[in-house]
Formats: C-alpha cells, structure tokens, sequence
C-alpha cells in the first residue's frame, strides 16, 4: 500500500472525487489505510506483440473540439463542395491533371501479390482452432488476436489491404469445400479476413477527413486491383495466359484484365457484416445517388466505348453540362429508369393479352398493334437484361433480388418468340395459340417482379428468395428419391393380367396429390397394380413424403426465415450493395432505352470497326444526348438542386422515414430541432474552454473541482446527488481568473488517495 500526494499519476477517479465531496466529515485520515473503497490496480495480461506501422490514428480519447471536428468533417463529406475547391468541365473532383481522356491507374506501384500471401501466412500462423463469429467478436479474442493483426495490417498509405483481406477470405472460403478436416478453421479464417477488413476500413474512414478522405475511402473499395499485380517474373511467367477474346476483339479494356474491385469481392464471398459496416455503406450510399463517379471494371460489352477512362471522383452538378451522358449509368438514375421500363413492359403484357384473338385459325397467324409492339419493346429489354448479366458476370448478378424473375422472363420470351415465328412460318394457327399460352405463363413472373423493385428492402421479398433455393432444392431431392417409387409402380401394373395398365403421368398424379395431402386416390387405386405390392409402395410413400419431407421442408424454410431476420440489417444492406455496383455500368449499351438499344447494337457496333475510338465516341455521345434530351434534362435540374442537399427531416431513422416529418408538430418536437442548427460561436468558445480546463494544470485539482472551477458564479443544484452542495454559496471556494479554488485542507484530502 503507497500513498501519493497529489501527484498526476494518482489523480482521484471521478467516483472516488465525488464521494470525498459529498461527505464533509470524511478526513484524510480515512484514507490512511486500506478502506472498502480503495480501488485495486491490476495489471493487463500480456498479449502477442506484432510489430506495428506508423499511422496517423489519434488517440481513442477526444476532446469537445476534437469530437465537433470529425463532426463537421462528416458534415462536408455530405454537402457540395466548396467555392475554393475547383471542378473540371466535367464535374469531376478533383480536377484532372492532365488534358488525356484516360486517366492513369494510381495504384499500379502496390504490391498486391506480395500483400495477398503476407496476409495468408499471418492468418493462419494466427488461428488453428475453430471458433464461431460470436467467440471471435468476444473482447478477449479482439484484444489477443484482432486488434494485433489490424494494427500490423494498417496502413494509411495502401488501399490495397482491404482488397487483399477479402481475396484471402474467398481462398479461405473455397478450400472448405474440398477440405473436410480443416473445414470449420477455415471457415474461422474467412471469418477472421472479413472482421481485419471491417476493422481496417473503419480505420481508413476515422485517419482521413473531409471530402478528400471521402475519395480516399472510395479508392479502398471501388479501385481495380489485380491479384497478380507487382508479382515477381518468374510468377507472372509461370501464370500467364494468352490475351483473352474479350480484349482481343476490343469488347473491353485491355487495362482492367483481371481487375477487380474490393466491393466486389465482398459481395462475391458474401461478406455481409464487412458490407453492413458504416464505412462501407457510406461509399454504396453516395455511389448509388452520383456523388462519387467512378469507370467501372467490366467482364464484356456489348457497345464498348472505351475512348474516355475517368478516374475515382465527386461529381459536382454546377460545372458539369447540362446533358450528362454519364448520369443515365448513376444507380439511382438507372434504378429508377429500369423501374419505369418494366411498368412500360407490363402495360403491354397486358394489352397483348387482353386483346390476342380467342379463336384457332386465320386470326392467329397476324400481330396485332398490341403484340408487335410489345414484341419489339421486350427485345429491347431482353437485351438489356442479357447486358447485365454480360457487365458483372452471372455470380453478381444472381445476388440481385429480383434476378431470378427476370431470368424466367427471358426464358419464357424467346420460347414464346421461337413458337411464334415457327406458327407463322408454318402458316399453323394452332402453334401461333400454343406461343400465346406459352406467353401467359409470364403473369406469375411479372406481376410479383414489380412488387420486388417498389419493396426491395422489404424482409418479406428478401426471405422469399432465400427460401425459394431452398424448396427449390429439397424438391428436386424429393423428385430424385421418390422417381424409384414411380417406376416400380408403373412396372407393377404391366405385369397384371386383367389389370388396367396406368401411364406414368396418372401415377406421378396420384403421388402429387398425396404429397400436397389434396386426394387419396392413388391409395384407393393402388390395388389395381398389385393387391399387396401396389398399397405397400403408396402407403410407404405417403409416410416418407406426405409426413417426412414436408416436416423437413417446414423446417428448413423456418430455420431460412429465422436466420435472415436475426441480421435483417445486414441483409438489407447486402442487397442495396449489389444493387449499386450492378447498377454502375461501363458499356454504352445502357445509356439506351428499349427498343433504341437494339438499334443502336445493329448501328453502331459495325461502325466501331470503321471509325477511330476518338470518332466512335462523338457519334455515341451525340445520339445518346439526342435520344435522352429530356431525361438529361429533368436528372441534371433535380441533381443541381438536391445531389448534395442534406435533408435532415428524412436522415433518420432510415425505415418508415415518412413519418418522422410529423415529429415537429408533436410534444417531442424539440428534441430533434435542438440538433438542426450549429451552435453559435460563443457556445463552442465555451466548450474549448472545458477543454483547456480540463488538459491544464486545473486537471490537478481533480475532475469534478475542475468542472465546479468553470462553472463561476453558476449554482449547482443542491438536490443533485452528484455535487452534493451548491458550490457557488460554497465559503471554501473564492473567484480567481474565472475559477474557483477549494480550501487547502480539500486539496490535501483530494491529493491523498490510497491505492494498492
């Protein structure tokens, strides 16, 4: 036991401070020995030391004004920018450097192949026993194994790390399928990648401010990195293969070959805590509305226009011109073109099927104005939806919620479309029926896709994909096991004589109904194939599917549903990322709408052989604007208006946002007005005076003496059981520079702190 006179390392703790105060008969003398309320000091137990990078982090400690600095910082993050920061006439900050349409890759110099296996041997020299996600975000795994990895992994100046993390996590994730032993560590391994790069990011989001810290976190996800990137030559030789046809024929960039984004990689390996971080939202929400604009890696193009390259950038609507080709591929904008396209297709889906002919014969073998419209208009989207897929790749694209419907769509279309022609080639009427009725199964696609994009975050529609695979699956398992059941039936009724032989379709009837629980018929009938045999098979049947399969199917849809809405959030914001990054397009084809697409695939494409990328690109531009005047128009008035307006009404919370608007005609309504205006400067002057305060030498004198010091002539509540007396009437306090100063005997009892 050691007692300390006031000196800075013994500073009484607020509890211990406010307890000496309260009661006045307490003396320095109950602090000569041991009491009850002594605190005991215990030293941290030691951790793994990794050696760690020079950072530009602060200390977790901030003071008012630092608080209110980042505050602010965060602020300009979401406002324009600002009279002294200057656009290009293309809207783009910062500027660009030089007068090229191609802006250079500036992240060509970091290792990625050397980072990707640094980062392997450190996460599995680090975890060799399987635990599960909930042990590893306990604060003993952090403090001994996260947080040392994240301050050795760091570092503010690559960009890369992220991107590396999350490759590593994929690695991870594929060996687990192919390794049984060491499945569960691997799956800890993947697990641990995406927590490092959650943490990382954060990191990147805390250490840089501003609108340039804004670019600087944009560069982390939505940069191209290739894995082999800065390898060595004896690895690139080993590994190289010839030019792939994509690049070879000019549909795509020759510079993004094998480039890939960190987002991506996070939405391909399903890291859904990493994407439902605030960092990383922060980047989807302004890439989804246009503030940040970036070209975009591509697998292929349909209409590739490669002449302009721009790099990552804030788009400033007031230096931009009014016709923006460029904002027709903006997610928001394009989410919402898609949404009108597809009310467009529906309405004459309708039309086509209200008014085709009812009868077989002459009448079906002509297109009605109804048909011919909607066939040249779904073309249209057709192709679209196949540019999609194309833009991103099928993996990516499947994540969509909505992605299924659409491909079903497609499917039926062109079995209608083939029929169709077929029927009039033929001159058959009854085949130009059967592509009618083939058309008609779309209604169950169609009507149910528009409920999707009106409520795409709804738990609802996101739990009905899910659970969709799912029956999809265990009834293909179903169809598999039970078809033995099928044939042995079907075998037992040719071999009775005197029997009636029933086809195959009339048993799988039997077996349907019974499987729904809809009719016992097959049961009734199955003595006609076999007085014993054909009862044991269906009965046996009716146990294993009726009672067995559909429990289990019950089941495994619950167990779906109750694991999505446990991280509603995370699902939610999992699928607003895919949706921004496939609504980010680089080929030219999407700047088109249905059925104009087509013909600019028919047009231009065979004049980007003739013509020079420089002249391609003129021609392109000039018949996107034409075609696109007025939606140009409406997007570029809307975005000079309300890009970078921060509507505080509608901020939060961000479900059911509608109804916050009526908070301010409420009881509670100052609660929120009290946050919608700065303070003013006096308010802020006083808050910086706490802290000089509080950092000073008055800090000496103890927490709470301190803050009675500044609080002057105002009068502390005496009922508050915190301050215990009202110490402006206090006689042991005088005024000195503003403060005051308890007595001397308060200062030796405040300085005379025992501990062990």
């Amino acid at each position: 036991m050691q007692k300390t006179n006031g000196s800075p390392a013994a500073r009484p703790t607020f509890l211990e401070d406010a307890r000496i105060n309260s009661d006045p008969a307490r003396s320095e003398s109950d602090f000569d020995g041991a009491s009850p309320g002594a605190h005991i000091t215990v030293e941290a137990p030691p951790r793994p030391a990794l050696s760690r990078r020079t950072t530009v982090r602060g200390e977790s400690v901030k003071s008012i004004s630092e608080a209110l600095r980042l505050a602010r910082s965060r602020e300009e993050q979401e406002t324009l920018l600002g009279e002294h920061e200057q656009a290009d006439d293309d809207g783009c900050y910062p500027p660009r450097s030089m007068d090229g349409p191609r802006a250079p890759n500036p992240h060509q110099s970091l290792p990625i192949y050397t980072t990707i296996h640094k980062i392997r041997r450190l996460i599995i020299a680090s975890i060799d026993d399987p635990y599960s996600l909930e042990q590893l975000k306990s604060p003993r795994m952090n403090v001994a194994v996260i947080r040392p990895l994240v301050e050795h992994l760091y570092d503010p100046d690559d960009v890369s790390m992220v991107y590396c993390l999350l490759v590593n996590r994929v690695q991870f994730l594929r060996e687990q399928s192919y390794q049984a032993h060491h499945q569960t560590v691997n799956i800890t391994r993947a697990n641990v990648c995406e927590l490092i790069a959650a943490r990382v990011l954060r990191r990147y989001d805390e250490d840089h401010e501003g609108r340039d810290g804004l670019l600087m976190l944009a560069n982390v996800l939505v940069a191209g990195f290739e894995p082999f990137q800065n390898a060595p030559l004896e690895v690139i030789n080993l590994n190289r293969t010839e030019v792939h046809w994509t690049i070879r024929w000019g549909l795509t960039r020759p510079e993004y070959q094998r480039m890939l984004t960190a987002l991506e990689v996070a939405i391909v390996s399903e890291s859904k805590n990493f994407l439902s971080t605030s960092a990383c939202q922060k980047i989807v929400e302004n890439v989804y509305r246009g503030r940040i604009i970036y070209t975009p890696t591509s697998f292929l193009d349909f209409l590739p226009d490669h002449y302009k390259n721009r790099g990552i950038s804030l788009y400033d609507p007031r230096k931009a011109p009014y016709l923006n080709q460029y904002r027709l591929i903006v997610p928001r904008t394009r989410n919402i073109l898609e949404v009108f396209q597809f009310v467009v297709l529906l309405v004459l889906y309708m039309l086509v099927m209200v008014y085709k002919a009812h009868t077989i014969g002459p009448s079906h073998l002509k297109f009605t104005i109804y048909e011919l419209v909607f066939t040249i208009y779904a073309i249209g989207w057709v192709l679209d939806e196949i540019a999609s897929v194309c833009e991103h790749g099928w993996t990516v694209h499947t994540e969509n919620l909505w992605s299924f419907l659409d491909i079903t769509f497609v499917v039926i279309f062109w079995t209608y479309f083939g029929i169709r022609v077929h029927g009039l080639a033929t001159n058959d009427g009854s085949t130009s029926k059967l592509a009618l009725d083939v058309l008609s199964m779309a209604a169950p696609i169609l009507l149910p896709r528009l409920a999707f994009c009106l409520m795409s975050e709804n738990m609802l529609f996101i739990s009905l994909r899910a659970m969709m695979a799912d029956f999809t699956f265990l009834t293909l398992l179903a169809v598999w096991c039970f078809g033995g059941f099928l044939i042995a039936m079907r075998w037992l009724s040719e071999t009775q004589d005197g029997y009636i032989e029933h086809s195959v379709l009339t048993i799988a009837k039997w077996m349907l109904w019974i499987w729904f629980g809809l009719d016992g018929t097959g049961i009734q009938r199955s003595a006609e194939m076999h007085w014993l045999l054909g009862p044991t098979l269906m009965i046996t049947f009716a146990f294993l599917g009726n009672t067995l399969f559909l429990t289990i199917l019950v089941a495994m849809l619950s167990n779906t549903y109750t694991n999505l809405a446990q991280n509603a959030t995370a699902e939610i914001q999992f699928r607003r990322a895919v949706l921004t990054f496939e609504g980010v397009k680089s080929d030219a084809i999407f700047a088109y709408r249905p059925p104009f697409n087509v013909l600019a695939l028919l047009i231009l494409l065979p004049l980007k052989w003739v013509l020079s990328p420089r002249w391609f690109h003129k021609v392109n531009i000039t018949a996107v604007r034409v075609l696109n005047a007025p939606i140009l128009l409406i997007v570029s008035i809307y975005e000079r208006r309300y890009l970078w307006r921060r509507n505080r009404m509608l901020s939060p919370p961000r479900k059911h946002t509608w109804l916050t608007m009526w908070q301010h005609f409420g009881a509670h309504g100052d609660l929120q007005a009290v946050f919608e205006t700065e303070p003013p400067q006096s308010v802020i002057d006083e808050m910086d005076d706490i802290d000089d305060v509080l950092g000073g030498e008055e800090w000496d004198q103890g927490f709470v003496n301190a803050l009675r010091a500044r609080r002057d002539s105002r009068a502390t509540s005496i009922a508050s059981g915190v301050w215990g007396r009202n110490m402006s009437r206090d006689p042991g306090f005088r005024p000195m520079n503003g403060f005051r100063r308890r007595s001397t005997r308060e200062e030796m009892t405040s300085g005379s702190v025992a501990e062990v």
